[in-house]
């Protein structure tokens, strides 16, 4: 099993920023599209980005398109979600998880999580 660990949650007040990183073993990473995925309280969990090997990116929740963005540092074996102008709706436990090679929206198909980590967007 692929241990991947996610750091960088925690409390921030409405229009601020957070960044969360995923650690991903590199050979992992070398071959796996990297998706960030969230789960608010009562609701499913959904998609947010996506990034493919090759680090093209696809934003699946319209919520976040302009203020959240991925990107991937293999050097680091890391992918970071830099999350801006955050809102109370964005309040979950937010995951990274692996996908071999291709990006999608289906949290069943995604072989790896991470342990999650708490954003709470509150004043």
């Amino acid at each position: 099993q692929v241990q991947l660990v996610e750091s960088g949650g925690g409390l921030v007040q409405p229009g601020g920023s957070l960044r969360l990183s995923c650690a991903v073993p590199k050979f992992t990473l070398e071959h796996s599209a990297i998706g960030w995925f969230r789960q608010a309280p009562g609701k499913e969990r959904e998609a947010v980005l996506c990034i493919t090997r090759a680090g093209s990116s696809t934003t699946y929740t319209n919520s976040v398109k302009g203020r959240f963005t991925i990107s991937r540092d293999n050097a680091k074996n890391t992918v970071t979600l830099q999350m801006n102008n955050l809102k109370p709706e964005d309040t979950a436990i937010y995951y990274c998880a692996t996908r071999f090679i291709q990006c999608s929206d289906n949290w069943g198909s995604f072989a790896s999580w991470g342990q999650g980590t708490q954003v709470t967007v509150s004043s």
